[in-house]
């Protein structure tokens, strides 16, 4: 009788930002099939998700990958549910109105590594060196950790997660990894689970994985973000550019709700210096990285086919309430 690690992951219910949680499940003789995994349930009073007299969360199995770490295990990402089966309200996955998965999602995950003695990024520089030789660096000197993302990249293409590329970013110890999917709950279930992944591997190297957008506060160095590059049907062949301006145009009555799930304390990101837009303004232009919203080249050079990119989310975003919002703006218009 074979014996199966399933691992389930989901999300729990601090604020402003959800954290990772995780427990294993032994099942004998399992098929590998998201179909047969069972629900199973957590302690929500300890996950800020339930009070100790009523404390059962359900787990809703909605994705599977093979687990490349363990010998036969697999990561099962969920979603929590209430008791009844209904959405419970940390659930940002049920939010996500795109049933067709007409939406498609590639999102450009930064990160520092962080190194939890000094409280600095991994290699961060004593003296007065500038930011800007370190974006797709190579060398000692300007690239650290580059055995922890590549052992990321292996584990994630391992377990089938559809990562499209990976690159060291423009501060000290800040890299970046990309995702894409056809279908905005799968490009969700994917970044959580490459989080996952990168978190996991940082235990075994000793090194915390930070997310915040700003973590070196006001100084001259970049903080991180996830901008949403994101397509419909329209998008992809409507071949218009009033059509791209309409889309547009409809995110700039709703700034406050878009920035209101793209993450916490994004202000002390989107400050207008450091390829954002000021977090109070809205603008969108053609290769434009100081603008709220670009139109990449591409999309212009195939004749106005093909997709946006949302640059104000936060690397510490939820990118299912991330495309939550952006599908509810950019539907009715399209």
């Amino acid at each position: 009788m074979s014996k199966a690690k399933l691992e389930y992951i989901w999300l729990d219910g601090y604020k402003p930002t959800a954290n990772l949680r995780s427990k294993t499940k032994i099942e004998d003789n399992f098929s590998g099939k998201l179909e047969d995994c069972p629900m199973w349930a957590f302690d929500g009073s300890s996950t800020r998700q339930a009070e100790g007299g009523s404390s059962d969360c359900l787990l809703k199995p909605v994705a599977i990958f093979p687990d490349p770490d363990r010998k036969n295990g697999y990561l099962v990402m969920t979603e929590v549910l209430n008791p009844d089966g209904t959405p419970h309200e940390s659930n940002g996955r049920a939010s996500i109105d795109d049933d067709d998965d007409d939406f498609w999602f590639g999102f450009e995950q930064e990160y520092f590594l962080w190194d939890p003695e000094t409280n600095l990024p991994l290699g961060f520089p004593r003296d007065q060196t500038p930011q800007g030789q370190f974006y797709c660096s190579v060398g000692a000197k300007n690239a650290f950790g580059r055995e922890i993302i590549e052992e990321h990249l292996d584990q994630c293409l391992d377990a089938g997660i559809n990562v499209e590329g990976i690159n060291s970013e423009v501060a000290a110890g800040q890299w970046e990894f990309q995702v894409f999917a056809k279908g905005a709950a799968s490009a969700g279930d994917q970044i959580w689970v490459a989080r996952y992944l990168l978190e996991r591997i940082g235990e075994k190297y000793g090194l915390a994985i930070n997310w915040h957008p700003k973590p070196l506060g006001d100084t001259d160095w970049n903080g991180s973000g996830m901008h949403a590059n994101f397509s419909n049907g329209v998008l992809r062949t409507c071949g218009d550019k009033a059509t791209y301006e309409k889309i547009c145009e409809a995110f700039r009555p709703v700034v406050k709700e878009h920035i209101a799930v793209y993450g916490a304390d994004n202000d002390l990101r989107l400050t207008g210096k450091h390829e954002t837009q000021s977090i109070d303004q809205f603008s969108f232009g053609i290769s434009d990285r100081g603008a709220s919203i670009r139109i990449p080249i591409m999309t212009v050079e195939k004749g106005w086919k093909g997709w946006l990119e949302d640059r104000r989310p936060a690397s510490n975003g939820d990118p299912y309430k991330i495309a939550a919002r952006i599908i509810k703006t950019v539907k009715p218009v399209s």
